[in-house]
């Protein structure tokens, strides 16, 4: 049996999740080993402690010079901006693809590699982003800030366990991007964890420890996971990115019924 180890650094899969992750020019001063592509969600929670500290800081201090409502668009365009609407373009796919392929596998992969925009594409940006700017302007900006700090890395630690419960759908040859996650090892899991929960901590103490925070997205996590378990038997990288977006929706919704 061949064993593959591992030579690359730690440092070096972090810029990787960076340069993948983000439009930061990053690249331009180095570029990592191509086997550390494979290994980016393992660190997605760090990009998200980047988008999570530049929307909360748009929320808050944008909201002393301007109007709320202001300050919450600005905050959603600066994400948009450092991701390149990576995960909604993921989101948009994953809409047109279990929206119009029905329970045909084949026909769900070709409707989400397809660059088009569908009906059940362009409906669900137009929900997500209405409810997102809904669920932000509808906190004080002290508690937007803090929910948006934690929400996102933590999404992106619950979303990127997706790879650990289904196989890749498609080869690495016809992937967008031309990488195929690994699967992670205990040391790389555990890594994961720290990364995604440690942002959660302040509004833990802010919110006296809510379970609900913690199982709400899980369970929209699950329900998610058996969705693309029943039909295409996998996941593909606009499934990850769909997984973000709506694990995250659902940790602001938890925080405004609270």
């Amino acid at each position: 049996m061949e064993i593959h180890i591992d030579q690359t650094r730690w440092w070096q899969r972090v810029y990787a999740a960076f340069i993948f992750f983000t439009r930061l020019p990053l690249w331009r001063w180095y570029q990592p080993p191509k086997n550390c592509y494979s290994t980016v969600v393992e660190h997605w929670p760090l990009v998200g402690w980047l988008t999570g500290s530049c929307m909360s800081a748009t929320l808050y201090f944008g909201s002393m010079v301007m109007p709320w409502s202001v300050a919450v668009v600005l905050a959603i365009l600066i994400r948009l901006l450092l991701t390149g609407a990576l995960h909604e373009d993921g989101l948009a796919d994953f809409c047109d693809g279990f929206g119009g392929g029905g329970n045909d596998r084949k026909r769900i992969l070709a409707i989400m590699k397809d660059s088009h925009i569908g009906t059940y594409g362009i409906l669900g940006l137009l929900f997500y982003f209405a409810l997102f700017f809904a669920c932000l302007f509808s906190l004080t900006p002290f508690q937007a800030a803090m929910a948006v700090l934690a929400g996102d890395a933590y999404s992106k630690m619950l979303a990127a366990q997706i790879i650990m419960f289904l196989p890749y759908a498609r080869t690495e040859e016809t992937a967008k991007n031309k990488t195929v996650y690994r699967k992670m090892s205990i040391k790389a899991g555990l890594i994961l964890f720290i990364e995604g929960i440690l942002p959660m901590i302040p509004l833990f103490y802010y919110f006296r420890f809510n379970s609900l925070l913690i199982f709400v997205p899980c369970i929209v996590m699950y329900f998610l996971y058996y969705m693309m378990n029943s039909k295409i038997r996998g996941y593909t990288g606009d499934c990850c990115g769909a997984l973000f977006l709506l694990i995250e929706l659902s940790f602001y919704l938890t925080i405004v019924v609270l």
